[in-house]
């Protein structure tokens, strides 16, 4: 059997703001030391992002008066509580998360009754009944659908998802499994008088992505884009570089300045044990959808992986169009890439690798080819 990708279906919160205002509006918070207001245009900037999206409307907001989730005053004091973020988080999600599954099943031509499994994956919020359950009831799922949730492991939260995905389909020849991911990462924006903290307001976005996997036969599969295989690689050396803990007022990041050359160092050997434990070489693949976790991330991915700018053209565009969404952009990305002939930009991409980075320091991926 063949793990085929069926569809892929992208959305947003409905607020979208440029990132050259959205620096303007940081620049208003009175808690942020003069120094660092004074970098924010350059940083935001350099940050390569055209536009951001948020579930939370005070980022459009010129007068603390209107805001409606944080308190109404330009120093934000006192920051919303972890609770109220989450109140909001589960607002918010449910209704994106639901979006974007319902828009992967018409893609994919799927009944809901065809569905027998269900994976879930966000790191911005929690609940239960979670969003697993919450995606059975308002789609109208099978009662018996198989649920998985794959929570806070971040950016490359998705390939774990796939990965479980793909066993569900070599394991069940009706397999039928819709994979959700959801992240709401505004709402976790921390006032911080820390560079790094600054960086970090300067990526986030909010966005989710859908994607039905089916099993299929030789026959059923033939020309599919199809999951072949997935791999991870931890570092030893880098388990603080980059962080996602709970704090009293949201969800606190560390982002290290090493992230990038960590990442560049073990790229290379990643790329080549995927690739080596399925005997293909990176000369033969024709898209590589590397995950923008930053501008820097992707050019040094690029630099190191030997690609050419049109290699990591999807992954830029979707930096500059989003920003980073965390654990759903790099479906973004390959949505970008499996559309491209019916853009009208050339022939379909045959095979591929994608990857993301997150905690640990840990780089995730998968091998696609069509069949």
């Amino acid at each position: 059997m063949h793990t085929v990708v069926e569809s892929i279906a992208t959305g947003n919160p409905s607020f979208r703001k440029p990132q050259p205002e959205t620096a303007e509006f940081m620049q208003q918070i009175e808690r942020l030391p003069e120094a660092l207001r004074a970098r924010l245009p350059s940083l935001y900037e350099q940050s390569a992002i055209d536009y951001r999206y948020s579930c939370v409307d005070d980022y459009g907001e010129d007068d603390p008066e209107a805001f409606t989730f944080f308190p109404e005053n330009w120093s934000l004091d006192p920051a919303p509580s972890t609770r109220e973020r989450n109140e909001k988080y589960k607002e918010a999600a449910i209704p994106l998360a639901e979006d974007v599954a319902g828009r992967a099943l018409d893609g994919a031509d799927t009944e809901a009754d065809e569905i027998t499994h269900v994976v879930a994956v966000s790191c911005t919020g929690f609940f239960a009944p979670g969003l697993d359950i919450e995606l059975v009831k308002r789609l109208d799922l099978p009662a018996d659908t198989g649920r998985t949730f794959i929570g806070f492991m971040g950016c490359y939260a998705a390939f774990n998802a796939l990965r479980v995905a793909h066993s569900f389909c070599q394991s069940q020849p009706d397999a039928r499994v819709l994979v959700v991911c959801t992240e709401l990462c505004t709402l976790h924006f921390q006032i911080d008088d820390t560079l790094e903290s600054v960086v970090v307001n300067s990526l986030f976005s909010d966005g989710a992505a859908a994607t039905v996997l089916s099993a299929r036969s030789d026959r059923e599969a033939r020309g599919r884009m199809t999951y072949v295989d997935g791999r991870s690689r931890l570092d030893d050396d880098s388990m603080e570089d980059m962080t996602w803990a709970i704090g009293n007022t949201g969800f606190l990041m560390g982002l290290s300045s090493r992230v990038p050359d960590v990442i560049a160092d073990h790229l290379p050997g990643y790329v080549d044990g995927l690739l080596g434990a399925n005997d293909r070489t990176p000369d033969e693949m024709d898209f590589w959808a590397v995950h923008p976790g930053g501008r820097a991330v992707v050019e040094r991915a690029q630099d190191v992986l030997g690609l050419a700018p049109s290699d990591v053209q999807a992954s830029l565009e979707v930096l500059r169009r989003y920003g980073n969404m965390s654990s759903p952009t790099v479906l973004f990305v390959l949505k970008r890439i499996f559309e491209q002939a019916a853009r009208g930009d050339g022939a379909p991409p045959e095979r591929g690798v994608a990857m993301a980075f997150g905690p640990g320091l840990t780089i995730e991926g998968a091998l696609f080819e069509r069949a």
